[in-house]
């Protein structure tokens, strides 16, 4: 299985390259987005992570000139999971300041849950008090104050979206290991027809995904890809349990009104103890439990491109087997390349009888 990564490899490969640029005093690279052969979006697999991941083309890069020592502008907009969007750009022009923007549908039921205390606690100077506008936070990163290792603020910039998905993990996580009962279902519609669903109670924390399959297939092969998880839970018995259903919401959502009910809707639901759920385990959790909806149909989509691609191989197969089993057209054959002769013509017997004299 193929785990996806928790940050934005764009923004870090855009932020180190700028900051990199500003800190050695090189002309940084010209970024735009519309022209799109600077930024050119690629999904790569490696042998244990699967990268959201745009290249910056260097193919703007001008010699360093001392007298000309001025940094390039950067306009980058991209799209992320879920339905987010990020701008990467200079605020009101000034190049010597970068700001990276985020834009979630639903921030606002995220804010219910402390996402704005959470950014604070971990942006701290870096958080603009007033986003840019139609975004819902804004960083902004001075070129000229960064400091001499910068590898930790680009980190914690390209976990912007996991960071705002965490405050309503921590809140319950925390309610549980404070013994709190009662508290009010979260509930994040993170994107149009689907649900996110997080209660506690005083031994664990559920957290529920309503998820809708276009595909009659991609129900039978997430259903099948599910069941994997109950095998794991058999190897290790500290992992989660995983229930699945289909259809109808499971037993702790009957009494949510909003709970979709249909043939192609689906309920993955994990129960969390205290063992996932404390402060040493907690931050894995969610880095591994966020994502779960996109590496559901990123594997299934993988299944099935598998699948394809296995049916072809077949298929070539017999193509093969086919042609060589073909019959030969019917071919006369001839011992002589002269004339056809009637050996019983006698005349043209006796003409052979003296050429072999």
């Amino acid at each position: 299985m193929i785990i996806l990564e928790q940050n934005n490899r764009i923004i870090t490969e855009v932020l180190d390259l700028k900051f990199s640029a500003a800190k050695q005093g090189l002309n940084s690279v010209e970024v735009k987005s519309p022209k799109f052969q600077l930024c050119d979006l690629n999904f790569f697999l490696s042998t244990k992570n699967c990268y959201r991941f745009a290249h910056v083309v260097d193919s703007t890069r001008t010699p360093f000139d001392p007298g000309r020592n001025k940094l390039e502008k950067v306009d980058v907009r991209f799209a992320d999971f879920d339905g987010v969007i990020y701008h990467i750009s200079n605020p009101d022009g000034d190049r010597a300041k970068i700001m990276l923007s985020i834009s979630l549908k639903f921030y606002k039921e995220l804010q219910e849950h402390g996402a704005d205390e959470l950014l604070r606690r971990e942006y701290g100077k870096y958080l603009c008090a007033t986003p840019e506008l139609s975004h819902n936070v804004s960083l902004i990163y001075d070129l000229n104050e960064l400091p001499d290792d910068y590898s930790t603020i680009v980190s914690q910039a390209s976990h912007l979206k996991r960071n705002c998905f965490a405050s309503v993990f921590e809140k319950y996580f925390n309610f549980q290991s404070q013994g709190q009962t009662g508290a009010k279902r979260a509930v994040i519609h993170y994107r149009d027809d689907e649900t996110l669903y997080v209660e506690t109670k005083a031994d664990r924390v559920t957290v529920i995904f309503s998820t809708i399959f276009r595909d009659p297939d991609d129900m039978v092969i997430g259903k099948l890809f599910l069941q994997e998880f109950r095998e794991g839970r058999k190897a290790s018995q500290t992992s989660p349990a995983v229930l699945y259903t289909v259809g109808e919401p499971p037993l702790e959502l009957r009494d949510c009104p909003d709970a979709r009910v249909g043939d192609n809707v689906g309920y993955i639901t994990f129960v969390l103890f205290p063992r996932h759920t404390n402060t040493h385990a907690r931050d894995n959790t969610i880095n591994l439990i966020h994502t779960f909806r996109d590496y559901l149909h990123y594997h299934i989509k993988c299944s099935k491109a598998y699948m394809h691609s296995r049916m072809r191989a077949r298929t070539n197969d017999f193509v093969k087997i086919l042609n060589r089993a073909r019959p030969e057209g019917r071919v006369e054959k001839k011992t002589f390349s002269e004339p056809d002769l009637d050996i019983y013509d006698s005349d043209a017997f006796a003409l052979l009888l003296d050429v072999g004299h």
